[in-house]
């Protein structure tokens, strides 16, 4: 296992933020382990890095990156209506679902294209299409570095809430997501999940969609309206949807007659952050280097040459109109490493 000094992490964010880590190491196998617990209890702080795609990275990473590559995927259990497999958390989240659909293991279709790994995907608690992915997840293995030991989480103890878990409120570095395990259902037991009008009203989906045609949708959905890290370097959406009661969603309602939002819970409505931005005329606007996407105004995009200082800065100047034209705060939604 290399220990590497002032690594260059450019690439290896998908919003290609020049950030240099003070140190990182890559883990490739849960049994090392054992070998890497003395360098994150010796390290004053720590970060864990899987595909980089939903982290603002800072100039300067005072801490030690582990970067987390381990493969795998089995079968854990299996039934004639479902199937419990667990996945390595280094493997990569589009493939995984697609190596999942040609099994004919299904429910994750809805999660198509989302950038990141399979270790990521419980700390954000990932979501589109009207899945999120707790609804799917068994439980997920952690490696505790306080207690130098592998725990167990189950669905409730990763306390999962809308783009959030215990995960991502904990200590950084506390834990080290090692896999993940999925329960997914078989043909006879599957049901889609078209709540979103993109899908409801795709022209490939009229019937009885099969999970295959809501994959390859949600695809070509993806990719007509979000620009492609590889292409134009971006964080996936940048704000979380903002949720508010029933009484401020129907004054918002009243003042804009074509707000996007839909009922969340109880007495609340999740407002469509992208419709906001737009409204308030953010969408295709640049400052300098950074700026909203000229075709989906929630996704900030780096022109060339950004750091994490001007993300930031554009970011304020946005929460800040949205605050005054709708008094409504955005969250941003990629974690931000200092």
């Amino acid at each position: 296992m290399q220990l590497y000094q002032d690594y260059h992490l450019a690439s290896a964010n998908t919003l290609s933020l020049p950030s240099v880590a003070k140190q990182l190491v890559c883990l490739d196998h849960v049994d090392q382990l054992p070998e890497l617990q003395p360098l994150m209890e010796a390290a004053a702080r720590r970060w864990v890095l899987g595909g980089g795609s939903n982290m603002v990275l800072a100039n300067y990473i005072d801490a030690l990156v582990i970067k987390v590559q381990t493969k795998g995927i089995r079968i854990l259990s299996e039934t004639t209506d479902q199937v419990l497999i667990e996945a390595q958390a280094g493997e990569n989240w589009h493939g995984f679902v697609q190596y999942c659909l040609a099994q004919g293991w299904l429910g994750l279709e809805n999660l198509a294209l989302i950038p990141g790994t399979v270790g990521a995907a419980p700390v954000q608690n990932i979501g589109a299409y009207g899945i999120e992915v707790d609804q799917l997840i068994e439980q997920v293995q952690v490696w505790d570095v306080a207690q130098a030991k592998m725990c167990v989480f189950n669905s409730a103890a990763c306390q999962f809430s809308y783009r959030d878990s215990v995960f991502k409120r904990s200590l950084p570095g506390r834990y080290l997501i090692t896999a993940v395990q999925f329960r997914l259902q078989k043909k006879s037991t599957w049901q889609p999940v078209m709540r979103y009008p993109d899908l409801s009203s795709h022209p490939d989906l009229q019937g009885e969609p099969t999970a295959l045609a809501i994959f390859n949708a949600v695809v070509q959905i993806r990719q007509r309206k979000l620009p492609a890290p590889a292409v134009l370097p971006n964080a996936g959406s940048f704000f979380k949807n903002p949720i508010v009661s029933a009484r401020q969603y129907e004054v918002l309602l009243q003042n804009y007659p074509t707000l996007v939002a839909y009922p969340y819970g109880e007495d609340q409505y999740k407002l469509a952050a992208g419709w906001l931005i737009e409204q308030a005329g953010w969408k295709g606007k640049q400052l300098g280097p950074v700026g909203m996407h000229k075709n989906q105004a929630l996704v900030l995009v780096n022109y060339g040459g950004a750091t994490s200082t001007e993300v930031r800065a554009l970011v304020e100047m946005l929460k800040r109109d949205i605050k005054q034209k709708f008094d409504v705060l955005l969250e941003q939604e990629p974690i931000a490493v200092q």
